[in-house]
C-alpha cells in the first residue's frame, strides 16, 4: 500500500471512529481530524492526477499534455542555452587543445610518400641526369629511411613549440567549428524531440515524480490534521 492511500485510509478512519468515542471533546477531536487530513490529502491527490490527466470542467488539468509542444521548445532551447553555447564549446575547445599531443600521430606517420615526391623532384631537376649515371632513384633509395627519421623528428619538434599551439589556437577560434557543432547538436536534438509524444512525455514525467509528489499527500493529510485539531480546540 503506497503511502497516500494509507494517509486516505487513516484520515477516514479517524474521522469514523470519533462516532464511537463518547468523551465530545476527544470525539471532537477526531472527527475535525480526520476531516481536515482527509480534506488535504484529496486535494494535493486531485492536483497531482490534474498534472497528467484532464478532468472535466477544472481548468488547467492535464497540463502536461497540453502544454506539449512548449514543453519541447523550452527542453530544447535549455538544452542549447545551458549546455551548448558559444563560450562554453570555446572553452572546451581550449582546454582539449592544451592536451593535443601529435607525437603519437607522427610517429605512426608514412612518411614514405613526401620522400617520393623529394626523390622525383630531384630526378625532374638539372641533376637528375648526373645521378642517372649512378643509378637514378636507386641511389637515392638509401636516404629514404634517414629521411622519414629527420622529417618525423623535425615536425614532433614544431607540433611541441608553443607557436605552433598559439597558431593552432587561433586558427580553430577562426574557423566555423563551433558554428557547425552547435548546427548538429540542435539538428540532433530536434530530432530526438521529434520522436517523442506526448503520452511519452506524460509517462516520462509521472514515472520520476509522481513517488516524491505522493509525499505531498501525506503532508497535506498531516498538516490538514493539525489545522482540524486546532480548530476543534479552538471551538471552530
Amino acid at each position: 500500500m503506497n503511502p497516500s492511500t494509507l494517509t486516505h485510509l487513516i484520515a477516514l478512519l479517524l474521522a469514523g471512529l470519533s462516532f464511537a468515542v463518547p468523551e465530545p471533546l476527544i470525539s471532537r477531536l477526531m472527527l475535525y481530524s480526520g476531516l481536515f487530513a482527509f480534506s488535504g490529502a484529496i486535494t494535493n491527490t486531485l492536483a497531482i492526477h490534474m498534472l497528467f490527466e484532464r478532468v472535466p470542467f477544472l481548468y488547467g488539468s492535464g497540463v502536461i499534455e497540453a502544454r506539449f509542444e512548449a514543453f519541447k521548445s523550452a527542453l530544447h532551447e535549455m538544452m542549447m542555452e545551458q549546455f551548448f553555447t558559444r563560450a562554453q564549446l570555446e572553452a572546451f575547445f581550449a582546454q582539449e587543445e592544451r592536451r593535443i599531443d601529435l607525437e603519437p600521430l607522427l610517429q605512426q606517420s608514412d612518411f614514405s610518400p613526401a620522400f617520393d615526391a623529394l626523390s622525383q623532384s630531384i630526378m625532374e631537376s638539372r641533376y637528375g641526369g648526373m645521378l642517372g649515371m649512378f643509378g637514378g632513384e636507386k641511389a637515392l633509395e638509401g636516404l629514404r629511411e634517414p629521411f622519414n627519421e629527420k622529417l618525423k623528428a623535425s615536425l614532433i619538434q614544431i607540433s611541441r613549440s608553443e607557436a605552433f599551439n598559439t597558431q593552432l589556437q587561433a586558427t580553430l577560434e577562426r574557423s566555423t567549428l563551433i558554428e557547425d557543432i552547435q548546427a548538429k547538436v540542435a539538428e540532433l536534438i530536434n530530432a530526438r524531440l521529434s520522436e517523442l509524444t506526448a503520452q511519452n512525455v506524460k509517462m516520462l514525467v509521472m514515472r520520476l515524480i509522481r513517488e516524491h509528489l505522493g509525499w505531498l499527500v501525506v503532508w497535506g493529510g498531516v498538516f490538514g490534521g493539525l489545522i482540524g485539531m486546532v480548530g476543534a480546540l479552538l471551538g471552530v
